[in-house]
């Protein structure tokens, strides 16, 4: 079976977040980076329902865990990289 790809916007959609681009950038600015040690649906700014979600998605190895890899490592770059 072929995993499905989602976009980056239907991602934060199913977080309930804003999904536009210009959103997407100022949260990941806005709560970034995260220190290397801390998995991502652990931060602090994710209500109970965001973090389950992540985390559950995580654990099955989901379809959505392309996309939460690539939230994971822009959550956890510095500016710079």
């Amino acid at each position: 079976m072929e995993q499905t790809v989602h976009p980056f916007s239907e991602l934060f959609a199913q977080l309930g977040l804003p999904d536009d681009e210009a959103s997407i950038r100022a949260f990941i600015a806005e709560h970034g980076p995260l220190p290397a040690d801390m998995r991502l649906e652990e931060a602090p700014f994710w209500s109970d329902a965001q973090a389950q979600l992540l985390r559950e998605e995580r654990i099955e190895d989901a379809d959505w865990i392309v996309v939460i890899d690539q939230l994971n490592v822009a959550m956890h770059a510095t500016p710079e990289q």
